[in-house]
């Protein structure tokens, strides 16, 4: 191995490392399990449908990544548990936990109905509050700590129309990472944020009507949306114990410009 790979391996390197993915069957949660994988570490996917779990999996075999899947609902705190021991028995130790799960409804805002905005919360805060919980007491009896990496959005940093459950909760779910990281600093467990972008997904894909789609690219200076396997590169920054060994409590925006641009 040259100087460089050594190095970049140093730095990025996640070999011995056991990463629990939630929501690792999606799009993103997916990209992401690939990167973190091929980085060298031991993955657990969970998520709540086993179809979609054993098809990431299989894809992922295919880079040679050492992966298996566990069955979670994220909204029940009881599974949460029952996804750390089921890990626990896995491997041992769980080094990194990565909050991906999330769900979105697009409606104007006096169509907003109090069953959905609940629903929504559930899955994009509450239920990675209950996670993050669930994972730290593990994580405080590792000798090295934890890192976790929780999935902010763009509207995390302001609002865009439709979307205002999901707005309000990926804002929360800034507040959230921040103070995690306050409080657990000094006990060796680091907690970020990405905020994620334009990313065309399933969830997403039946609101960017033509008008909105044309919006998005007036907003944003790459003119594009992103790929995600380009939040691979954030995501190792944030959860290797090297490269970003000082860094905690961060929100990295990797949006193409959205949130720096004046439209």
């Amino acid at each position: 191995m040259s100087t460089s790979s050594l190095y970049l391996e140093k730095l990025f390197g996640l070999n011995g490392k056991v990463a629990v993915i939630i929501g690792g069957a999606g799009e993103l949660g997916g990209a992401l399990a690939a990167g973190i994988g091929q980085a060298g570490a031991h993955l657990i996917i969970a998520d709540m449908s086993e179809s979609a779990c054993q098809s990431r999996l299989e894809k992922l075999n295919t880079l040679g990544v050492s992966a298996e899947y566990l069955i979670v609902d994220i909204t029940n705190r009881e599974s949460i548990k029952s996804l750390l021991a089921g890990a626990l028995k896995k491997t041992g130790q769980v080094n990194m936990l990565v909050n991906c799960a999330g769900i979105n409804v697009g409606t104007p805002f006096l169509e907003v109905d109090p069953a959905t905005w609940d629903k929504i919360f559930a899955v994009n805060l509450k239920g990675m509050m209950e996670s993050c919980q669930v994972f730290i007491e593990s994580m405080l009896k590792n000798e090295n700590g934890g890192s976790i990496l929780n999935i902010g959005s763009v509207n995390s940093d302001r609002p865009l129309s439709l979307v205002f459950a999901y707005a309000a909760s990926k804002a929360g779910v800034v507040s959230l990472t921040q103070n995690i990281a306050q409080e657990f600093a000094c006990k060796k467990i680091r907690c970020n944020a990405i905020c994620p972008g334009f990313f065309p997904a399933e969830q997403n894909r039946k609101i960017l009507s033509e008008e909105r789609v044309a919006n998005i690219m007036k907003g944003t200076p790459m003119k594009r949306y992103g790929s995600p396997d380009e939040l691979v590169g954030a995501a190792l920054l944030l959860l290797s114990q090297n490269a970003g060994s000082y860094m905690t409590g961060a929100a990295v925006y990797v949006d193409g410009g959205f949130t720096c641009s004046w439209f």
